[in-house]
């Protein structure tokens, strides 16, 4: 796409013309000597030849002029000027930093998976002359490299990569742009990668998948639980094997966490009475919970 030359950049040119056209009217109308008329057609012609003559271009472009078809250099920014008829300006070239949307639709991934991806690559033109003189259209050169580009590195990389690493793709891509595109003045600063959309069916396979690979370790981590609790319990069974009075001590303690809870209901094997002599606890520590509750409040005022 050749760039078109802004209508604003000769608008003051446009009303030089205007004036003098102004001019030369009133000087037909009001002066009828020769003298007059010949002036205006003057003023007329020196309007005309600066209007060819002066051209514009603005902070950020490069005017690309050429002098008989032959490229002669780069001009602006700001005002400049050229021999009518002989020079022209061909175009005039952004050299800001600019913004390309590409898309790639159903490419096949490494592993056959049909994916859309959706990226924006920016980029810029360092060398006018050369973006100029080597490639045509170089805004749509940028479309279409960038487009071909995507596909290619999409057919590289399996779906998981394209998932997972997508800052190393987006990496990739830009340094396979800037190399094609470095012979035509211009340079990819950075590409993104805005979207990946894979199949629905796919993505419903990919959410089944990914919730059984999670109670698959759920299940993992309570097996684990449970081998490390039994393996606790084998060293204390070790321990009060060869302690009787620590287990004497850890069921009266389990007791007393059972009683002191109101209402609560515990069941002890006869065995475990007998032999570490519960019963009587249990009998001494149910008759102090009944004074306890028997015993009047010293606040309370007798009727």
């Amino acid at each position: 796409m050749n760039a078109k030359i802004p209508l604003n950049k000769h608008v003051n040119l446009v009303s030089i013309f205007i004036f003098l056209v102004l001019t030369l009217a009133n000087a037909i109308l009001f002066y009828s000597d020769l003298i007059s008329l010949t002036i205006a057609l003057i003023g007329l012609a020196a309007t005309l030849f600066i209007a060819a003559t002066l051209k514009i271009s603005d902070q950020w472009e490069k005017a690309v002029v050429l002098r008989m078809g032959k490229f002669i250099g780069l001009k602006g920014p700001g005002w400049f000027l050229i021999i009518p008829i002989i020079d022209r300006v061909d175009k005039y070239i952004d050299q800001r930093v600019r913004v390309t949307d590409i898309r790639a639709d159903s490419t096949l991934t490494k592993d056959t998976v049909p994916v859309n991806v959706d990226a924006v690559v920016y980029w810029t033109v360092w060398d006018a002359e050369k973006a100029a003189l080597e490639v045509q259209e170089y805004e749509y050169a940028v479309s279409l490299v960038s487009r071909t580009g995507l596909r290619d590195i999409i057919g590289k990389h399996e779906l998981a990569d394209l998932l997972q690493n997508r800052e190393k793709i987006a990496e990739a891509l830009q340094q396979a742009l800037d190399e094609t595109t470095s012979s035509w003045g211009i340079t990819c600063q950075s590409v993104g990668i805005k979207d990946i959309v894979i199949p629905p069916d796919l993505a419903d396979a990919m959410s089944k998948q990914a919730q059984a690979e999670r109670e698959r370790q759920a299940r993992i981590i309570l097996g684990t639980a449970e081998t490390e609790i039994s393996e606790k319990f084998s060293q204390a069974s070790e321990n009060y094997h060869n302690n009787p009075v620590a287990l004497q001590l850890r069921g009266m303690n389990m007791l007393f966490e059972g009683l002191k809870e109101k209402g609560s209901l515990v069941i002890v094997p006869s065995s475990a009475l007998e032999s570490m002599n519960l019963g009587a606890i249990g009998g001494l520590t149910a008759l102090a919970e009944n004074n306890t509750d028997q015993t009047p409040d010293p606040t309370e005022k007798t009727a």
